[in-house]
């Protein structure tokens, strides 16, 4: 019975290591820069999404479907975490933290390279369900990552670039209709 038990556990817990590691990745370039003065971080916490959510179910008109979708898609939202130098080398940065990532876990959406720049949207899927879209972006003076945490579907992240002015949804819109 206990070598049951230890067969079927094995498999998990090499499958939770994996995902706190590709976290921790993250997290870990996060953290590596955010005390960086160069540096401007902005985290919201998913009671703060809970709050937006609040305060636009509040101020909403009964029947507004604008209002009813826009509170059903920030319900979604569980987090943000974006990082954003200026005067640094951004596309060292582009690629030190493109670097970091497993390709295994990440879905390239968009990758846009221009004069001097790179854009890539990846997003992390778990049962067909969108859970985390990435952003990382880098030129010759900026870079900027963001993290959008939740459960989405893509459609819900198209909706979210079209009305809201979230961080990064504008680019995700723009490189979407491309």
């Amino acid at each position: 019975m206990n070598r049951k038990l230890i067969t079927l556990l094995i498999p998990l817990l090499l499958v939770l290591g994996s995902l706190q590691a590709q976290e921790s990745a993250i997290e870990r370039f996060y953290s590596k820069y955010m005390e960086d003065e160069r540096f401007s971080r902005v985290y919201i916490s998913p009671k703060m999404m809970q709050m937006a959510g609040g305060f636009l179910d509040a101020n909403s008109v009964e029947g507004d479907e604008d209002a009813e979708q826009m509170l059903t898609l920030i319900s979604k939202v569980k987090g943000i975490r974006i990082l954003s130098g200026e005067q640094v080398n951004g596309l060292n940065m582009f690629e030190e933290a493109i670097g970091l990532l497993n390709r295994n876990k990440y879905e390239e959406l968009m990758d846009i390279k221009d004069k001097g720049s790179s854009l890539k949207f990846m997003v992390r899927e778990e049962a067909g369900r969108i859970k985390e879209l990435l952003m990382v972006s880098g030129t010759k003076e900026e870079f900027t990552l963001m993290s959008m945490l939740g459960d989405f579907t893509y459609k819900d992240l198209n909706m979210l670039s079209e009305k809201t002015n979230l961080p990064g949804m504008k680019e995700y819109g723009q490189g979407n209709k491309e």
